[in-house]
């Protein structure tokens, strides 16, 4: 009976999970961390600007018909003789951007500048033969894009169509050949395959920029965010994921002032992906993941990086420790060695269907991954169609999201991740159903309103990578954090379109969606574990237990 106590007492000690080390020995969050979060910020500030600059160089120009009979080239955009030739437009003061009237006779012309309305029928509207743009500064001029809303709009459709084939693509690379790999390969292509852009002469050429760009770049920020999740403690993995949103939205800012400073578009295209070729040096200046190296046997690698952590983070790092993190993490290995020797390792997705727990995630975390990005993108959307100076819009609308991500962090570390979803889910669908049925007129209430729901979902922006990411086994955790993530690009492709759902059928429509989607995803949420302070699962038996052990502890 001794022998045997004493046996497990010896096995039991020398048993240590990377996240016991943490918070033990290494710290969760020390200068180490820190240093590798400030380069990963600079990342998703790019991250934002290659993401969103389509808003800009794409955006849609103002114009008017060109008036043959009053004038051969045009001197002035808008001269006061225009209300004869052009329907008014949709709102006080504006004109028509695509029609014209017709004209009483083709012989009759009149360049004094005046250009009376006696010339013109009223009653007859004719398509513009040819445009005159208030500016040159987006691709509607240089390709032709005037009143084409729809080759206009596909633009920034296949940009986002590009990031279901990058996500899995970049999931595969990082599992297989390493996070630190998969963030080098995707910043460094975003960044030249962006640049080709300036020289593009053609929309297809654009076009397939676009694409490219997004295909083999997009992965970048899931690269980042799987990187510094596996790097930091457990108390620190939700105000991560909070800072890298609120330095994206600090990138939509700066973003926002560069197309100000630079509007013309292939200037702006100059001045965002230049900077970004450096990125290539990312590869020798940020570290590997410990939890990767471990996944793959390389122990000798991932004892001198603990060994590194720990002097930069001017902490003890003992012997022992490490002896007792290499004996379990080679435990692991060996189980998995075993599985494979036996029958051979499986495909993931046959591993997946077998652990029924992980299958229930895989199916309901992509449909809060859709649910997010349509309404998250969709008010984005909407709120940049606002009157006013688009560039302070654009910037204000990404601004008010970093209060949200902030309230994120801290009642996802206090009351848990599945609370804060789910109510923030809620209160974004109460927030749509209001908006709906508030009167006409009612401007401050409607805002008020509105920015609560982004406020809600931007909540949910932050809680929805973190709660993913912890979900999941260490082996496969960004292959599957990928393909929920690539999944989700679904929302964010019909995000664009919610204007033209309303304008089809009726205009609370867009709406409706957002708040349908927003409460059934709030309770597709009870159908997983909450995982506050629990260790981050290394194996599949792990995954399906996850939250299990923890209760067991308390009872």
């Amino acid at each position: 009976m001794v022998g045997s106590v004493r046996g497990s007492d010896v096995s039991s000690s020398r048993r240590m999970e990377l996240d016991t080390l943490l918070v033990q020995e290494l710290g969760q969050f020390g200068r180490f961390q820190r240093r590798t979060f400030l380069l990963a910020a600079v990342l998703v500030m790019l991250v934002a600007w290659s993401n969103l600059e389509y808003i800009f160089t794409t955006a849609r120009i103002t114009t008017r018909c060109l008036i043959s009979e009053c004038e051969d080239e045009p001197m002035e955009f808008a001269p006061s003789w225009l209300v004869n030739a052009v329907p008014p437009g949709s709102t006080q003061g504006s004109f028509d951007n695509c029609e014209r009237f017709g004209n009483i006779s083709a012989s009759r012309r009149q360049f004094d500048g005046i250009c009376p309305s006696e010339l013109f029928d009223q009653d007859t509207r004719l398509p513009c033969d040819t445009f005159v743009y208030e500016n040159t500064d987006s691709v509607v001029f240089d390709y032709g894009l005037a009143c084409d809303e729809w080759r206009r709009s596909l633009i920034g459709t296949v940009s986002t169509f590009g990031t279901l084939t990058a996500l899995p693509i970049t999931g595969y690379v990082s599992d297989r050949w390493g996070r630190r790999v998969a963030l080098t390969i995707n910043a460094f292509n975003t960044a030249w395959l962006g640049l080709t852009r300036y020289w593009t002469d053609t929309y297809l050429g654009f076009v397939l920029s676009q694409f490219a760009e997004a295909t083999f770049g997009c992965g970048l920020y899931s690269s980042i965010y799987i990187l510094l999740t596996e790097l930091v403690g457990p108390d620190y993995r939700v105000a991560v994921g909070a800072a890298l949103k609120t330095c994206f939205a600090l990138g939509q800012v700066t973003l926002g002032v560069l197309a100000w400073a630079v509007p013309n578009w292939r200037n702006l295209t100059l001045v965002i992906y230049t900077p970004q070729l450096l990125t290539i040096f990312y590869y020798w200046i940020i570290s590997e993941s410990v939890r990767w190296y471990m996944s793959k046997g390389h122990f000798d690698k991932s004892e001198a990086l603990l060994k590194k952590v720990a002097k930069v983070n001017r902490r003890q790092l003992s012997d022992k420790s490490l002896e007792a993190l290499r004996h379990t993490a080679e435990e692991k290995l060996r189980n998995d060695l075993r599985v494979e020797g036996s029958s051979g390792e499986p495909w993931l997705v046959v591993q997946v269907f077998r652990h029924k727990p992980v299958l229930v995630r895989c199916v309901v975390s992509p449909v809060w991954w859709v649910t997010t990005t349509f309404i998250y993108y969709g008010l984005s959307l909407n709120a940049v169609n606002m009157s006013g100076n688009k560039y302070l819009n654009y910037i204000a609308v990404a601004a008010v999201e970093i209060p949200g991500f902030w309230t994120a962090y801290y009642l996802m570390g206090t009351i848990g991740r599945k609370p804060v979803l789910t109510g923030a889910f809620w209160l974004c669908a109460v927030c749509q159903l209001v908006y709906i049925f508030l009167p006409e007129g009612m401007y401050a209430a409607s805002l008020l309103v509105y920015l609560i729901a982004k406020f809600a979902i931007a909540m949910v922006a932050t809680s929805v990578y973190v709660y993913t990411a912890e979900l999941y086994p260490t082996k496969y955790r960004h292959s599957l954090f990928a393909f929920s993530s690539m999944i989700g690009r679904i929302g964010s492709m019909l995000a664009p379109l919610t204007p033209a759902f309303g304008a089809q059928w009726f205009a609370e429509l867009p709406f409706v969606m957002f708040g349908s989607l927003a409460l059934v995803s709030g309770a597709l949420i009870f159908l997983t574990p909450e995982t506050l302070g629990t260790t981050l699962p290394d194996t599949f038996e792990q995954a399906d237990r996850l939250g299990q052990l923890d209760q067991e502890n308390k009872t």
